[in-house]
């Protein structure tokens, strides 16, 4: 190997994966949150709305993700642009370098998002359309991933200065993450199929809107709406059975609040958070999330809370080792 490729090769092993794609409801201000509500040790790791992966991410620049990682989503285009990061991403570099240029041009834009309503878009390669998909999340409006219902990419050009369209040292980065992670196209119920006791999983769904004009859960050409939201309970619920350990986050509004006031539900709480999807610069603030789990923080313990509400310990639940 030249030297320089070298010196590229062992800069890039010291440096922390990012995620590689802006989303609406992204998880990076509340990582310091997140982080604290851990469970002290879990099996593999499951996260089945990833969006933007921020969490998978810090979990993996932490190092606790050795029992390995399923990542998935219903959105096929994310799943297959997750996978081209992760299986050719340096033919991914090379095509998002020929995007570059282009970041500031409106006709451009255009042209590349009218690419899903071509009778060929089918036959494009993996890496041409992971390529759009970075391309597009990073001129776009605000960075917002939006689907009409026809499944196609519908969000407006953003005129943004000077946008990093192609990001090589986090690109690998990202990939040396995502090496040994299992990638799935899929329902949230399907991680049924596939956890065992002692696995963590983090949901992060769409969120129940905190109004009626707040709602945006479009990003895959289907709602998320309130039947939605009561089914995730119950695969919460089926998860703690198990012996998972289960966390979710969502909005803190009277609907979510209420899904989850069940005997599943070892520890609640309520933190702040930025909104900056949002139209009007204005109505984007602080507001409050609910993050939810079938453990208490920090225990090794599995499970919800024993019929007096207690949590369970010893006998009562599962004691899972590292």
């Amino acid at each position: 190997m030249p030297p320089a490729a070298q010196a590229r090769l062992l800069l890039e092993m010291f440096v922390p994966a990012r995620p590689f794609l802006k989303w609406a409801g992204g998880k990076g201000q509340l990582l310091p949150e997140l982080s604290s509500r851990l469970p002290a040790h879990f099996r593999r790791y499951h996260e089945p709305f990833v969006g933007g992966g921020a969490f998978f991410f810090h979990l993996a620049n932490l190092g606790r993700l050795r029992h390995g990682a399923v990542l998935s989503d219903f959105n096929d285009e994310l799943i297959g642009c997750y996978t081209v990061v992760r299986d050719e991403v340096e033919a991914l570099i090379e095509a998002l370098q020929q995007h570059a240029p282009h970041f500031n041009d409106p006709a451009y834009f255009l042209e590349i998002r009218s690419w899903d309503r071509q009778p060929g878009f089918h036959q494009r390669s993996p890496v041409e359309k992971a390529a759009r998909t970075i391309f597009l999340n990073r001129t776009c409006y605000n960075g917002l991933y939006r689907l009409n219902n026809k499944g196609q990419f519908n969000a407006p050009f953003g005129y943004y200065k000077n946008p990093l369209i192609c990001d090589p040292v986090n690109t690998r980065a990202v990939s040396a993450a995502l090496k040994d992670v299992e990638l799935l196209v899929g329902d949230f119920a399907s991680v049924l199929d596939r956890t065992r006791s002692g696995d963590f999983v983090y949901f992060d769904p769409p969120y129940v809107p905190v109004s009626a004009t707040a709602s945006f859960t479009h990003y895959t050409g289907q709602s998320f709406g309130d039947n939605e939201q009561r089914r995730l309970t119950e695969v919460f619920a089926r998860l703690v059975e198990r012996g998972c350990h289960v966390m979710l986050s969502n909005s803190h509004t009277e609907l979510a609040r209420s899904l989850y006031e069940h005997h599943a539900i070892a520890y609640r709480d309520i933190v702040l958070a930025s909104r900056k999807i949002n139209c009007d610069g204005k109505k984007r603030g602080v507001v409050e999330e609910l993050i939810v789990c079938s453990y208490v923080p920090g225990s090794a313990v599995a499970g919800g809370l024993t019929g007096d509400g207690r949590p369970k310990t010893g006998a009562e639940a599962l004691t899972i080792d590292d």
